[in-house]
């Protein structure tokens, strides 16, 4: 390999960057968490040497299958460090636009998940209680398009094995998916959320949410944020507005997100806070209200 057709793979590999926190995200949930495991992926390929990268025919595909088993170590020792979490740990919320999905592969459409979604915080909650074997796998065939037999592996299983994996995966998913509000739906009932909240009419709001509902703060011990789950429609309407009272200068402002619509909490030309709702039945069942600066980076 001459000079300029080295310097020229060194471009691309360093062009993959976007591509491999797309997918490190989707699999791990957290920006930080993904850019390390993106960054010990770019470890391993300059600990190569140069005969050793100069054979690789698709750099692609190599970092692609290093930085999936990167992130599957990870998520072997995850939920260790959320038991160890202050308060409750929620995935990262991030903008609409973050991280897009690009692939060539032709999928069944009914096999995948819409872009948006796979980087939506439901979604990610779903993904949270899979195995860290099902996740890979699932993000790798349904998001990304990849086959089985390639996937087979990154895992360890065989092709049938991670079909198997995916289909478990995609079935947890499809019933959460089933269960929510379509996003005209979800907007609608969302907005009245927060005409309820907004005029401080406390049996207004809990007229919108679920008897049942749960709200979830993430401050990951560095801001102030409920310790706890929240349940019930009378508790978490008067923790909101309890929070409004204590945050005068916040300006709580509509945010598209993934999950479609929600909050931004803006204060002194920042977001301090992103929520995303889930809505079923015309009610709202989940608030989830990310406080944690750390989750917060793309949005400043």
């Amino acid at each position: 390999m001459t000079p300029e057709e080295r310097e020229a793979l060194h471009a691309e590999v360093l062009g993959e960057r976007r591509h491999l926190v797309s997918l490190a995200f989707r699999m791990l949930g957290t920006v930080a968490e993904a850019e390390d495991a993106v960054q010990e992926t770019y470890i391993r390929w300059y600990r190569l040497s140069q005969e050793e990268r100069d054979a690789i025919e698709v750099p692609r595909a190599w970092l692609t299958r290093v930085a999936s088993r990167v992130c599957l170590n990870i998520l072997d020792s995850a939920r260790r460090r959320r038991e160890r979490y202050v308060g409750p740990w929620l995935p990262e919320p991030v903008p609409a636009y973050a991280f897009p999905a690009v692939t060539d592969a032709a999928v069944d459409p009914l096999e995948r998940v819409t872009l948006d979604e796979s980087i939506s915080t439901a979604l990610l909650v779903v993904l949270e209680a899979m195995t860290p074997a099902e996740r890979v796998s699932f993000v790798l065939h349904d998001v990304f398009a990849m086959p089985f037999d390639e996937i087979a592996e990154i895992v360890g299983r065989t092709p049938a094995a991670c079909r198997q994996l995916a289909t478990s995966a995609r079935r947890r998913v499809q019933q959460s998916r089933r269960r929510r509000a379509s996003r005209a739906e979800h907007d609608e009932i969302v907005r009245a959320f927060a005409d309820a909240a907004r005029t401080g009419d406390i049996a207004s709001l809990i007229t919108v949410l679920d008897p049942d509902v749960v709200l979830r703060s993430d401050g990951g011990g560095i801001v102030t944020a409920a310790r706890n789950p929240v349940f019930g429609a009378d508790k978490v309407a008067r923790f909101l507005f309890g929070a409004l009272r204590k945050n005068p200068n916040a300006a709580v402002l509509d945010q598209e997100t993934p999950d479609g619509l929600g909050f931004a909490l803006w204060d002194e030309g920042r977001i301090i806070g992103v929520v995303t709702l889930d809505v079923v039945a015309g009610l709202v069942t989940d608030v989830r209200l990310m406080m944690n600066p750390d989750k917060l980076t793309l949005w400043n």
